[in-house]
């Protein structure tokens, strides 16, 4: 990986790091702001999903220093819609994860041929957003539907 490559990688892994942040805080807020009878099984899984955001800033933040970079300090969009039922956090939600699985793309084009851990990173992140994506996808259908929601 030549020093251009190496600069393209360390500006794609910051932004992760600040997507992953994100979803830090929006899925702490979404957590905070459950109500209603299925609260506690909603808030636990939010809280896990926080987690494993940090976690993967983390991971990012880790590949930058690997490659001789400066983490970032800062934190991906913040957007406070105000709406607070679980469907349109549920919604918020595939809008931040769509936002940090097209990061992870966008690392994966850069890595291709040029680094195998980076490129082995960003599709195994790829495999896991896809599969949260599923998740709430599943989670947005009504009981017994079989077709993907769809915005």
């Amino acid at each position: 990986m030549n020093e251009n490559e190496k600069q393209n990688a360390i500006e794609v892994l910051n932004k992760i790091m600040e997507l992953e942040l994100a979803g830090v805080v929006r899925y702490t807020h979404y957590a905070l702001m459950v109500f209603g009878y299925n609260r506690i099984p909603i808030v636990s899984w939010l809280q896990g999903n926080g987690d494993e955001s940090l976690m993967h800033a983390r991971k990012a933040g880790e590949f930058v220093t690997m490659l001789g970079g400066h983490p970032s300090l800062k934190i991906g969009p913040l957007l406070e819609t105000h709406k607070h039922d679980i469907g349109d956090i549920l919604r918020e939600s595939l809008e931040q994860e769509r936002s940090t699985l097209e990061a992870y793309y966008e690392l994966l084009k850069l890595a291709e041929g040029t680094s195998v851990s980076l490129e082995e990173y960003a599709r195994e992140m790829i495999l896991l957003e896809e599969l949260h994506l599923d998740e709430v996808n599943k989670m947005l259908r009504k009981p017994g539907e079989i077709e993907p929601f769809k915005e």
